[in-house]
């Protein structure tokens, strides 16, 4: 599975409650691949607020049995 996340530095990006909120990734906001416009947007809004070093990457996950 394949999931866009935002990256400001080291922290990752959440959305909630109409704000933008630094955060570990375990808490990181996810999108799927089909929202990329979005992310783009928020990389913009992001980015015109002062948050350094804005990214969007892609996040690879698997699923294995244990």
């Amino acid at each position: 599975m394949e999931l866009l996340i935002i990256k400001s530095g080291k922290d990752y990006i959440r959305f909630k409650d109409g704000r933008f909120l630094t955060t570990s990734l375990d808490k990181a906001g996810v999108y799927p691949l089909d929202k990329l416009e979005l992310v783009k947007a928020y990389k913009n809004q992001l980015e015109s607020e002062g948050f350094p070093d804005v990214v969007i990457k892609k996040l690879v996950l698997t699923e294995e049995d244990l």
